[in-house]
């Protein structure tokens, strides 16, 4: 009898010994959440569709050919992301955001030993709205890393057309280089980006420059590092943090639109033209809690809520972007001198590995409070401040719209030079909550602040400007450098204070919002009853750009700038590599025992670039040789699989994440004979070294880092 027949008996019998019907027991256990992105499921490695947000952005015609073409030094690059980008004149830092991390755990964390402080890689990462003259939606969508050692680049940005991040390399990125642009091997990429998209550690950012010791190093290195200082607080990576959680929603945001109002019928078009509106909606209102009416209900709560639950009757599994602090310096007091003290800090422990399988973010669930809240907020995500000026605009030529007045009895408190005003409703009655002070100029208010403004209907606001009309005795209201919306998205575009005659201290506030907002949904009802509407609403990704431009020409206002034509007469794709299968060499056949790796490593290790080792690549012998240099790693890592997690020094390979490719998972790897199989070859070839077993704590005596790399140092 295997183990599994012994275990299985064992568990019918405590059943049966408990009085437990253990088909019951299945029956009625919760089904499991779906992953809204399957780690070991990374799809094409070229676009699917479209172009990556990247090759957008540098792309150029000259001459009638259209090309990729880098800034170069990496601060001309850093400085063109900038140009594009909104700045912030009260902030003191870049638009794009970019820390230096010299110890990480990146592929390319080797690539400056031992002098990683001289040569940090820095990581980049766009967090703000672009800029007034930019056609490119930046914001959460693009992120570099760069290692000036190796020069490569190595870029996750968002595409559109596809409705997910693609990852790419840009090779000889170096002075007098000639940069090519690759597309990665996702299967490379999703061994630590198990979400399909950015990751980034969580706080207190240890490994970048946000460390003091970290930052000390740098400094000390007397070297300047492409315009970025060396010492920097928390503020940058908590905004790469950020972005990257954002980044991490797009993928859940795509599958509920492509698939939880269901298929291409004119419900489900109805369904998705609902959560665009309540999508616009919140992004116009500054996501203010909107209470839905019956229509909205019936055509978009309800059958999104059924559908889901029948799709996903465990939710979906959201992914993780959130890798764990790592500090490498941790009991360092000082730098060492010696290189294999210093490389030995490049070591990257198991549990702090990208590799290792990690929990789900959160789970979305249908039935849920806040899952209808979740699916528009983050469908607002997809709304740029580009196009909400273009639909602010758009709204405010909008003629004969009807306007409502909300009014409330004021306390005012009055000074020489200042009024604070206090407004509530009577007991019964609806209108608006308004706490404000007013600047008084020769006894008049003339400009002021709304520090607090509510309405019935869930609209909650604060910070509002004032400041004087010049055609009447009210206040222009601004909020954020726009104009505010009441929760349900209507304009608020006028305030009154209107003191009593007689009661210097009683007074009235007079509210005016203009109901624009109802143009917005008889737009998209038109779009949607429209030929172009089972186009718009389909069940596809969600088209971003030809909805902005059809729903803007449906209100006759001028489109946004286009973005992007010259990315479309690029060349093709080119993908960096093809992971192939084994075969003979001219020189040598392949020997069997060789072979064997293939199916389980070639996906990352048979590659033009030596990050990871590309120790599969070559001839026959080449690859033998190879083998036979990284045999030591090999060893160990094949050998963690038989440790518990919390005694493993390092993770296994293949990553676990990545086992159900293999059509396996962790114990079925463990006890395969296909691991038997590599774990006996490698094992003869260290026996022909030392004439010795292998043990597993031996070879990692010194450290992991100590044993020799699978290259040959050059």
């Amino acid at each position: 009898m295997t183990w599994r027949h012994s275990l299985h008996a064992g568990l019918l019998a405590l059943g049966c010994g408990l009085g437990i019907d253990m088909d019951a027991t299945a029956e009625t256990r919760p089904p499991a959440p779906a992953w809204v992105v399957t780690p070991s499921q990374a799809g094409d490695n070229l676009p699917p569709a479209g172009r990556s947000l990247f090759d957008q952005l540098f792309a150029v015609s000259r001459n009638g050919q259209s090309s990729i073409e880098l800034p170069y030094p990496f601060a001309a690059l850093l400085e063109r992301l900038d140009r594009e980008l909104a700045r912030d004149p009260a902030s003191p830092l870049p638009p794009a955001k970019r820390v230096l991390i010299p110890l990480g755990r990146s592929l390319q964390r080797t690539a400056a030993a031992p002098d990683y402080f001289g040569f940090p890689r820095v990581v980049v990462a766009v967090d703000t709205e672009s800029g007034a003259q930019s056609p490119f939606f930046l914001k959460d969508r693009l992120y570099i890393g760069y290692q000036e050692k190796s020069a490569v680049l190595e870029v996750i940005s968002y595409n559109e057309a596809a409705g997910r991040f693609e990852f790419q390399l840009v090779k000889d990125y170096r002075a007098g280089g000639r940069p090519q642009v690759y597309y990665a091997n996702r299967n490379l990429c999703f061994a630590c980006h198990q979400n399909g998209s950015p990751i980034f550690s969580r706080a207190l950012w240890d490994e970048t420059n946000a460390n003091p010791q970290v930052a000390g190093l740098l400094a000390a290195s007397g070297r300047a590092f492409y315009g970025i200082p060396p010492d920097r607080g928390v503020d940058i990576p908590y905004a790469i943090d950020n972005a990257t959680e954002r980044a991490n929603g797009l993928a859940l945001t795509q599958r509920l639109w492509r698939e939880g109002c269901g298929e291409n019928e004119l419900a489900a078009r109805r369904c998705r033209a609902g959560l665009f509106v309540a999508a616009l909606r919140h992004a116009l209102s500054g996501g203010q809690n909107w209470a839905p009416d019956d229509n909205f209900r019936q055509t978009v709560a309800a059958p999104l809520q059924q559908e889901a639950g029948r799709r996903w009757p465990g939710g979906l599994a959201i992914g993780n972007p959130d890798l764990p602090n790592r500090n490498p310096l941790a009991g360092q007091d000082n730098w060492p001198e010696e290189r294999a003290a210093r490389i030995a800090r490049s070591h990257v422990a198991a549990p702090f590995d990208p590799l290792l399988p990690r929990q789900t973010r959160d789970i979305w669930r249908p039935q849920a409070a806040d899952a209808l809240r979740t699916t528009i907020a983050g469908l607002a995500e997809f709304v740029s401040a580009a196009d909400r000026q273009a639909l602010d605009q758009a709204l405010a030529r909008q003629r004969g719209l009807a306007s409502t007045q909300h009014t409330a009895p004021c306390r005012i408190e009055r000074a020489a030079s200042r009024w604070s005003v206090r407004c509530a409703p009577a007991a019964g009655q609806s209108g608006p909550s308004i706490d404000a002070t007013l600047a008084v100029r020769g006894g008049r208010p003339t400009t002021g602040r709304i520090e607090r403004l509510t309405l019935p209907g869930g609209t909650a606001l604060i910070n509002i400007e004032l400041t004087s009309r010049s055609t009447d005795t009210g206040f222009a209201l601004r909020w954020n450098g726009r104009l505010p919306r009441s929760a349900d998205g209507q304009a608020l575009t006028r305030l009154r204070v209107q003191p009593e005659a007689g009661q210097p201290d009683a007074g009235m506030v007079v509210l005016d919002s203009r109901a624009d907002f109802a143009t917005v949904e008889q737009a998209v009802a038109a779009l949607l009853a429209s030929p172009q509407g089972e186009t718009l609403f389909g069940a596809g990704v969600i088209p971003r750009t030809a909805l902005f431009a059809a729903l803007l020409a449906r209100l006759d206002s001028p489109r946004p700038p286009p973005c992007c034509q010259v990315a479309d007469t690029l060349p093709p794709p080119r993908l960096e590599a093809v992971a192939a299968v084994p075969g003979g060499s001219a020189d040598t056949p392949m020997e069997a025992g060789v072979q064997g790796f293939f199916p389980y490593c070639a996906t990352c290790h048979r590659s033009a670039e030596t990050f990871p080792p590309n120790f599969l690549s070559g001839n026959a012998t080449q690859v033998t040789a190879r083998l036979r240099q990284c045999a030591p790693r090999l060893y160990v890592r094949l050998a963690m699989a038989d440790l518990a997690p919390e005694q493993r020094d390092k993770t296994p390979m293949p990553p676990e994440s990545m086992l159900p490719a293999f059509a396996t998972d962790v114990a079925g790897w463990k006890n395969s004979p296909a691991r038997a199989a590599l774990l006996a070859q490698v094992d003869t070839w260290l026996r022909a070294e030392s004439g010795q077993p292998p043990n597993l704590n031996a070879l990692l005596a010194n450290g992991y880092e100590a044993l020799r790399p699978c290259l040959p140092m050059p």
